[in-house]
C-alpha cells in the first residue's frame, strides 16, 4: 500500500481524528497516512521481526546529531578492525543452513564485522536503525537473482561477476536510510506527537477499541503468492529469529487443512479450482478461511460508525480469479458493517512480469495481478 492512496482516502471520507489500526502493518505505510491526517495514536501487528524492525525504526524520534555521530564511530570502528587480518579470527559467522549455497566467505566475513560492531551500540534505537540498511545489504550481497518473486541463486556464470564491496554497499545505504529519516519521517514525528505503538506478534482482538482501520492483507498464502517470509529469511536469520524459516507457513493460509472453504460467494470459484487440482483448492482454502477469522476479530475491535478499509489483489488459481475483495466486503457485512464503496486502481511498479505459465505449458500464458481493489465498509451495529 503506498501511503498517498491511503491519505486521499482519508480525504475524501473526513478522516482526521482517532485511533488507527494496522493488523498487517508490514514497514508502516499506514502510520504515514495517521501522520498526515493529525491522528493522536496507531496502533500496529506483523508476525515477521523485519517487518517490525523497519517499522519501529522509522517511527521513532532519534537525536539526529548522536545518529550521525554513531554513524562515524561505527565506520571508523569497521575499517579499522579490518585493516588487521589477525582481528578475523576472533569472529564466529553465522552458520544456519546452506548459508554457504548463498554468500561468499568475503561476504559472510564482512557481513559478520558490520553485525558485531552494530551489537556493539548501546543505544537501542540506533542499534535498530543501523539494522534496516544491514538487512537490506545482506540481500543484496547474497547469491540471489533480482526481480525474483521467490528466492533463486543465481547461474553460475553470473557468480563469477558478482563481487560486491559489502562494507560500501552497507555505507552507502545507512546514508540514504538517515537522509530519508531525517528529510520525510523525522519532520512528521517532531511535527506530529503522535503514539505509534507497533508489535511483532500476530493481531488478536481489542474490544471496540479502534476508529479507523487501514491495511493491505497478503493477497494469498505466501507459499505460491508473494513468498513474505522468504524475502526476508536471511535478514531474520542474521538477527537471530528462530522462526525465520517458518514465517511463510505462520501467515494466513499457511497451514495444512482438510476442508474447502464452501460458503458464500468464494465457494463457487473454490470448487473451479477443485476441479482442476484438490490440492491447490484446500491451499486457498486455507487461507479464506484464516482470512475470514482476522476480519471477524479485526471487525469486533471497531468502534461503531468506524470505518475499516482494506486494499487487496485479486489472485488467479488455475486460471481462475478469486474475488478476494468482495470476499472482504461480504465478511465485514456478516460482522455488521455496511459496504461503503470498492475502488479500483492499477498497480505499478510491479516486480512479476504482467503474464506467466503457471503451466509450464509452451503456449499456454496467463495474466498475473495488475489491479488492485480498496475495500471500505462501515460499523453500524
Amino acid at each position: 500500500m503506498i501511503p498517498q492512496v491511503g491519505i486521499e482516502l482519508f480525504k475524501e471520507l473526513g478522516i482526521n481524528r482517532g485511533r488507527l489500526l494496522d493488523p498487517y502493518c508490514g514497514s508502516g505505510s499506514s502510520f504515514i497516512v495517521g501522520l498526515d491526517r493529525r491522528l493522536s495514536e496507531m496502533d500496529g501487528c506483523d508476525i515477521n521481526p523485519l517487518a517490525v524492525l523497519i517499522a519501529r525504526a522509522k517511527f521513532t524520534k532519534i537525536d539526529i546529531e548522536s545518529l550521525e555521530n554513531m554513524k562515524q564511530r561505527l565506520r571508523s570502528d569497521v575499517y579499522e578492525f579490518s585493516k588487521n587480518e589477525e582481528n578475523f579470527t576472533s569472529l564466529k559467522t553465522p552458520d544456519y543452513t546452506n548459508i554457504h549455497f548463498w554468500f561468499s566467505k568475503e561476504v559472510l566475513l564482512k557481513l559478520t564485522i558490520l553485525r558485531n560492531f552494530i551489537d556493539l551500540v548501546k543505544d537501542d534505537d540506533i542499534k535498530r536503525f543501523f539494522w534496516v540498511p544491514l538487512s537490506e545489504t545482506i540481500r543484496e550481497c547474497s547469491w540471489t537473482r533480482s526481480n525474483e518473486y521467490k528466492l533463486f541463486r543465481m547461474k553460475p556464470e553470473e557468480l563469477l561477476n558478482f563481487n560486491p564491496d559489502v562494507f560500501d554497499v552497507y555505507f552507502y545505504k545507512l546514508n540514504k536510510c538517515l537522509d530519508i529519516y531525517k528529510y520525510a519521517y523525522l519532520p512528521l514525528l517532531i511535527e506530529n506527537q503522535a503514539k505509534i505503538n507497533v508489535e511483532d506478534r500476530a493481531f488478536e482482538i481489542k474490544d471496540e477499541n479502534y476508529d479507523i482501520v487501514l491495511t493491505s492483507p497478503p493477497y494469498g498464502d505466501s507459499a505460491t503468492t508473494v513468498a513474505y517470509g522468504q524475502f526476508s529469511m536471511f535478514a531474520n536469520e542474521w538477527m537471530g529469529m528462530k522462526n525465520a524459516r517458518r514465517l511463510d507457513r505462520m501467515m494466513m493460509g499457511g497451514q495444512t487443512i482438510s476442508n474447502k472453504y464452501l460458503s458464500g460467494l468464494i465457494a463457487e470459484p473454490i470448487m473451479r479450482i477443485h476441479s482442476e487440482s484438490p490440492k491447490r483448492a484446500l491451499e486457498v482454502s486455507s487461507f479464506y478461511f484464516d482470512l475470514e477469522n482476522s476480519i471477524r476479530d479485526v471487525a469486533a475491535s471497531v468502534r461503531r460508525g468506524g470505518i475499516a478499509i482494506y486494499i487487496v489483489g485479486n489472485r488467479r488459481v488455475k486460471d481462475v480469479q478469486l474475488p478476494t475483495d468482495q470476499f472482504i466486503a461480504e465478511k465485514f457485512e456478516q460482522n455488521g458493517f455496511k459496504h461503503l464503496f470498492t475502488y479500483e486502481r492499477l498497480l505499478g511498479n510491479k516486480v512479476i512480469p504482467s503474464r506467466n505459465s503457471p503451466t509450464n505449458k509452451a503456449g499456454q500464458a496467463s495474466s498475473t495481478m495488475t489491479r488492485e481493489y480498496i475495500v471500505a465498509s462501515q460499523k453500524i451495529m
